[in-house]
This record gives C-alpha cells, structure tokens and sequence, in this order.
C-alpha cells in the first residue's frame, strides 16, 4: 500500500519536473495520442479519435492490366484535442511518405492502424493537412459474414465497396461512418477506360503516356463507407430528372439491355422519393452497374449505387431509398443499421402500394403469417433477434434488420395514422439532413414528431426477441398514391 501511495504522490511532481524540462527547451508539452479506434459496438477498431475529417482528396492511378494502384491521399481534418500523435485506418499497401503541415511526419505501421506523429504537436481546433503517399495492389477486406468489401478487381476493370469497413482497403481516412466528409476523387486508368466516382463529374481529360483523367467532387458530407471508385470499359449515358438532378449512369458491357427498364425508372424513383420523403439530398443520381460475377451484393454507395449486374426496379428503388436513409442520414454506428435498410425495405414496400401493388399492411400480414405468396421472404428469419440488437459484426444485414426493421415503421403507422407517419419520414430526413443518428435518436425523435406514446412499439418489435404477435390495432388506411413526375 505505501508503494501505491508514492506512487500518486511522484505523479505530479514528475509531470511538473517535465513542464520545467520542456521549459528550458522552449517548447511546450501540449498533445497526447488519439485512440485507435471509436469502440463501435461491432468493430471497436474502426475509425480514430482526437479528430474528425473535413475533407478528403484522392488521387489514385490504376492500371487493370497489373492491378497496381499508386496514389496520394490529403485529408483535412481538425484537432479535437491537442494530438502527439493520430491514427488512420489503412489495410495492406505500402506508405511510402507522410507529411502533415508540409512538414515530414514519422509513422508506423500496427495491423490496419497507420500512427503518424507529427513533427509538431497539433493544438485542439487546428485545421491540418496531412498528406499520404502510398501504393501496391489493393486487397479485399472480408466481413465477419465472409463477403468481400474494399476494392475488387475483375477481369477487365476493378471496383471499391466500403460497407462497413473495406474502405481501409483504398485509402487512409477514419473510416467509421460517425466521421462524415465531402470528397474530390481524381482517378486516372489507361484510354479505353471509364473511371466512376461520386458525386459530379468536374473533369475529363487525356494525360501523358495513353491515360484518361476523371475529376469527382462531392460537396454534400460523406461517410467513408460510401465512397466508391468503378473503373471498367462502361457505357456511359447521362441526363436529369424531372426536377433537374444530373442523372450519370454506367454499365458495363454486356448488361445494358438487362440493366435499361430498371434504370429508365430512375429519375420517376428520385421524384416520388422527392415527394414521400422531401427533397433528394444531392445534386447528382446514378448508376454503376459492374459486370456479374465482380460482386456478390448491392451497395448504396451514394448518388451513385453500385449494383451486381443489370438490377431489377425493386432493387434500384432499393438502394436510391438509402440515399435519404443511410446517406444523407447516416448511422451513428453499424449497431444502428436497421435506420439504414429497415427503411429503404419499408421504401420498397410504399413504391408498390402506391403503384397499385401488394400494400404495406397486406405485406405486413404476410410476415407475420409466413405467406410467401405475397412476399418471397416473409418466411425468412426475420424474427431472429431484436432488429435493434443484432448479436454480432456478422449478423448487421440479416433479415431481421430488413425485413423486421420495415416492420417496426409499419408499426408506427399502424399507431399514429398515415399523416402523422409520413410527416415523421419527411422530417426526420429533413432535421437530420447530412447527418448521423442513432437508434435512441429516432425513437426519442418518433414520439416528440407523433405525440404518441411508443414504448410498445420499441419493447415488442424494435427490442423484443421472438416472433410479436399480430398487434390488436386497427390497421391505418392505405396512404394516397403518391405521383411521380416525369
């Protein structure tokens, strides 16, 4: 015990002894190291503390025919504290050289984390730039469920999914989708080729030694996991919705007659979204279809969704849901994913009823009944854990946080009738536009909007484990069909 007790009593005095020592060199003792990682529920290594990201520019170069990708990245972020030292997140690839402040930083490297120390401790609310050099051939990043994220390369081109966490495999960031950014993209591949990014296209121009340079800008914050770069020999159409959203779509070859009825829905889905949940959040829509086979899955990567293969309608309709659900309004961590995919699933679900389809509350009763005469998947899983509570990194796009997710929403509606719920989608969408929520957030959110007491809702259908009875509620009516332009 007297060895504990002197051991705080030296404490303080060896941290005045250090301020004196620092004093005679005339420097200042002023930043300690940032965590490794944000203790997300699921992946507790993912993304960094002390700062959040402002802004990220890429400039990657990357040649199919070797699979060789050599790149810089800038990242301007700002000190959340005073830092000694940050991490970023970053799998395989060879850092060849850090700056930050434009002054050379040194750095190690520790699994996926990258620690930089700067050469002078960064004071709490400095804006600083820290720039990256690294290359190698990219490697996909696997799941807890064993699907392949990061960048993927196929047989003549190569393309970079994120969620949740293959991001690292492309380029240093903090990459948990609590740090949103926005993003300039520059990727240059050899002529021939097409290079896809977010958001506009600012640039396309012919560089030296037979390459193309394709600029991206994407001014609306990002989380990371939704960035994307595509790179194949697509073809590439472009137009705008009725409201004048730039619509950029490509497709690889080969899938263009499959991918053409779904994709010449795309605009009508941006103005019904427009009109059922307010305005589309970005400038730009899109498409890119990859060739089958590259992927597995779907992804919301936004204004542009990357999809396996030509889509169907529903699968578009999908993944252009997320653009408000999941993009625009981020999770605050991959514990809240029902907010991202139990709506975009209830989003699909309203696109039918409204088209004179199967309704919602149809569909809903096909669930709880298991009848796959109406819904191929009401016979699925769906009841196999709490869709606020998934029991594990593998379990965040199980059924369950889709299907029961949508019903959890169809629950509310059933509660507090059709204006009242739809004035909820509108507004949450709107009060947290550009944002990251959490599951607290909306249910807290959904009784303040509704004036209705929800607890049930949230005790049986969004917490509850088992299979919820049929509510002993008078279902709402049907919602009037809302019109698409265009």
């Amino acid at each position: 015990m007297e060895h504990r007790a002197s051991v705080r009593l030296a404490a303080p005095l060896l941290a005045v002894l250090l301020g004196l020592t620092a004093g005679c060199t005339g420097t200042t003792v002023q930043g300690r190291p940032g965590a490794s990682g944000l203790r997300d529920p699921y992946f507790p290594r993912a993304g960094n503390g002390g700062y959040q990201v402002e802004h990220y520019d890429l400039d990657l170069a990357y040649d199919p025919a070797d699979g060789q990708l050599h790149a810089t990245a800038v990242i301007t972020a700002r000190a959340e504290q005073g830092l000694s030292a940050f991490n970023l997140d970053l799998s395989g690839l060879k850092v060849e050289g850090v700056d930050v402040q434009g002054a050379g930083a040194r750095f190690n490297r520790t699994g996926n984390e990258l620690t930089v120390r700067p050469a002078k401790d960064l004071k709490k609310g400095e804006v600083f730039r820290t720039e990256i050099d690294y290359s190698g051939r990219p490697k996909p990043v696997v799941d807890p469920d064993g699907s392949k994220e990061g960048w993927i390369a196929g047989p003549d081109g190569a393309v970079a999914v994120g969620e949740p966490v293959g991001s690292m495999g492309w380029f240093p960031g903090n990459h948990h989708p609590s740090d949103k950014a926005t993003y300039d993209i520059t990727v240059t591949v050899p002529n021939g080729y097409e290079a896809v990014s977010n958001g506009e296209l600012r640039s396309r121009r012919q560089v030296e030694d037979g390459q193309t340079e394709f600029a991206w800008h994407s001014p609306e914050p990002m989380a990371s996991y939704l960035a994307t770069v595509a790179v194949g020999k697509f073809k590439v159409t472009t137009g705008r919705t009725a409201s004048g959203v730039a619509v950029y779509d490509a497709v690889a070859p080969g899938e263009e007659a499959g991918s053409a009825p779904a994709l010449a829905r795309l605009g009508e889905i941006v103005e019904w979204g427009s009109a059922k949940f307010g305005p589309y959040p970005f400038g730009t829509a899109g498409s890119i279809v990859m060739p089958p086979r590259t992927l597995t899955y779907a992804l919301e990567t936004q204004t542009k969704p990357v999809y396996p293969g030509a889509p169907d309608e529903e699968l578009v309709l999908h993944e252009m849901a997320h653009q408000w659900f999941g993009d625009s309004v981020s999770p605050k961590s991959w514990k809240d994913m029902w907010l991202n995919e139990g709506f975009a699933t209830y989003a699909e679900w309203l696109w039918a009823e409204d088209r004179g389809g199967v309704s919602a509350q149809r569909r809903f009763e096909a669930f709880l009944a298991g009848d796959t005469s109406v819904d191929p998947h009401a016979d699925g899983d769906w009841d196999a854990f709490a869709p606020a509570s998934p029991p594990g990194p593998d379990k965040i796009s199980d059924d369950p946080v889709y299907y029961r997710g949508a019903m959890v929403l169809h629950r509310i509606r059933q509660e507090v009738g059709d204006a009242k719920f739809f004035g909820l989608l509108r507004g949450w969408a709107a009060d947290h536009r550009h944002g990251n929520a959490s599951t607290a957030d909306f249910t807290a959110y959904a009784e303040r909007r509704t004036g209705h007491d929800l607890r049930t809702v949230w005790d049986v259908w969004l917490y509850g484990e088992g299979r919820p009875a049929a509510p002993a509620v008078t279902p709402a009516p049907a919602a009037t069909p809302t019109p698409a332009a265009g």
